[in-house]
């Protein structure tokens, strides 16, 4: 029996990868400064939307993987669709919606780091995901799922996740989570049970910082933890940015991954390049502690590249890179 089987993640055998949710370009200010108040140098279209970017990235580490979402009939759904087949994603489930156009972000760097965005998702392409025949034919293919906390703002979605976690678990396959969702949203009833309801079916659980806390509704690390792996989580991978990462595992073991040393110059994706390169690496069977560090690599190599899809990586490249680059110490 393979690894992945023991943890409860599906192995490729079982089918592809599969992510429901939005495309749509970045389109970048050059300067450094506030808002989009006055007219500035940009660059871009660069093809983005979080669950792109992680199904992306599982095709290019040879994952079988396949995404439900929407475009418009433009350049910029083109330019989205061609990217991901190019790099080996199965575009069939991706409506091309005539009267919509793709979806899209304007961003701009403030000095301190932080970002200002302008999102055309709601009225767009990216925010009419639908149902096909061939996106119901993909979920029957399908072993995994994989899902994105920020995909429920967009109507219609969460009947549609529902309906593939039921149509993949019934098939033996696995579900796993990154649970994107700012903290505001769960104040209200529905949004904590929607996330709850998730969790109640997640096999792996990708977590950032803060969003383990609020997972578990909990305010301690160990605490958090204990509960969502005694809740049913076969693994919960924390996201803990320039400190690393760590793997904590149902028999209590856990793990320890540094980051890499290296120059940022955009960090959008990099934690959907992670939690792609993880949970493939395991699918086929890899042990914790090196897709661990090999995910932690895909996030780190991202960052350097402008253009949030434009430093997804093959395997090949990221052995390169753990080669040539130096390491953080491990968080303490």
């Amino acid at each position: 029996m393979s690894v992945s089987n023991i943890r409860g993640l599906a192995p490729e055998v079982l089918g592809p990868t599969i992510t429901v949710g939005e495309i749509l370009v970045e389109i970048m200010a050059t300067t450094v400064g506030t808002g989009f108040l006055a007219p500035q140098p940009l660059v871009g279209p660069y093809p983005s939307g979080a669950p792109a970017i992680f199904i992306d990235q599982v095709a290019r580490m040879g994952g079988s993987a396949g995404i439900i979402a929407g475009v418009g009939n433009d350049d910029f759904g083109r330019l989205n669709i061609e990217r991901l087949r190019s790099d080996g994603v199965d575009v069939s489930a991706i409506s091309i919606i005539e009267d919509k156009p793709t979806g899209s972000a304007f961003v701009r760097y403030r000095p301190d780091g932080a970002r200002d965005f302008v999102f055309n998702i709601t009225h767009s392409a990216a925010g009419d995901v639908r149902m096909t025949e061939n996106a119901h034919a993909l979920v029957e293919r399908a072993g995994h799922i994989h899902v994105m906390g920020s995909a429920f703002a967009i109507p219609g979605v969460a009947e549609i996740l529902n309906h593939a976690i039921q149509t993949v678990k019934r098939r033996g396959g696995s579900v796993s989570f990154d649970p994107n969702i700012r903290k505001e949203l769960l104040d209200a009833e529905r949004g904590r049970r929607l996330l709850d309801d998730i969790l109640a079916v997640t096999d792996l659980l990708l977590p950032s910082g803060e969003e383990l806390l609020v997972a578990a509704d909990r305010t301690d690390e160990a605490v958090a933890i204990m509960k969502l792996l005694d809740s049913g989580v076969s693994e919960i991978v924390l996201k803990r940015g320039r400190k690393g990462s760590s793997f904590f595992g149902r028999d209590h073991k856990q793990i320890d991954a540094p980051a890499f040393t290296v120059d940022e110059i955009d960090p959008t994706g990099a934690g959907d390049c992670f939690g792609a390169t993880y949970l493939t690496c395991r699918r086929i069977g890899m042990e914790p502690e090196r897709a661990l560090l090999l995910a932690n690599a895909a996030g780190a190599r991202n960052v350097t590249r402008q253009g949030p899809m434009e430093g997804v990586s093959s395997l090949a490249e990221l052995e390169s890179f753990i080669a040539t680059t130096r390491t953080e110490s491990v968080h303490e």
